[in-house]
């Protein structure tokens, strides 16, 4: 990369540039720290969920069987196919540092059955309520997942401009201010010592001329 040209104005242009990196470092910096602990939070409550869906499923299937005993597997298949497709999923998003993040409404799991009770028994109602309970806690999950999911994304990508800040464009900007800085001293420092030979050089003659004339 081709240096900058030891100017004033361009020192200016460096500090100014050094500082707004800076800032820009710890800005992204305590955002991926907060992106952290969110994501941290998430995963902890993704970990119990998936132990919870396991069991929701589990004893989902369990009721389920029970209800094929009970009324028979084809009589159970045309009741779930009178089971209208729910649409009480409420999705909204919420923001965390910039990310957007989901946060789904709790699904009931209160039994509202769309079948006839003269044509089911306990058993269907039971595997109903189950199924309800896995449908209430796959959302949760799914929030949760998804929220993971974005979190992680969005640092990943933090991770890469505070690396590219902090490895490449702050320490650029200092070893070019001092380069800058370093060069303009020695300027100085030029100008000086020709200013005191000018100097010397001028007392010399005056000295000559004043000497020649008395």
């Amino acid at each position: 990369m081709a240096r900058m040209a030891p100017t004033r104005g361009n020192l200016v242009k460096l500090r100014k540039a050094l500082s707004q990196a800076t800032n820009g470092h710890n800005l992204l910096e305590r955002k991926r720290q907060v992106l952290m602990l969110e994501m941290v939070r998430h995963i902890d409550s993704a970990r119990d969920l998936q132990h919870d869906v396991m069991k929701t499923f589990t004893d989902a299937y369990g009721a389920l069987r029970k209800a094929n005993i009970s009324l028979g597997i084809d009589t159970v298949e045309d009741i779930a196919g009178s089971v209208p497709v729910t649409d009480e999923i409420v999705v909204r998003l919420r923001s965390v540092m910039g990310v957007e993040i989901p946060d789904i409404d709790e699904v009931s799991v209160s039994v509202n059955p769309s079948y006839s009770f003269l044509s089911s028994t306990g058993a269907m109602d039971d595997a109903y309520l189950s199924f309800r309970k896995v449908l209430s806690a796959l959302v949760t999950l799914a929030e949760v997942e998804t929220s993971v999911y974005r979190l992680a994304v969005q640092i990943r990508r933090t991770h890469r401009r505070v690396n590219a800040l902090e490895k490449v464009v702050i320490p650029m900007n200092r070893r070019e201010g001092a380069f800058i800085e370093d060069t303009l001293e020695e300027g100085e420092r030029e100008d000086f010592v020709r200013m005191k030979i000018a100097k010397g050089s001028r007392e010399k003659r005056e000295s000559g001329a004043k000497a020649e004339a008395e």
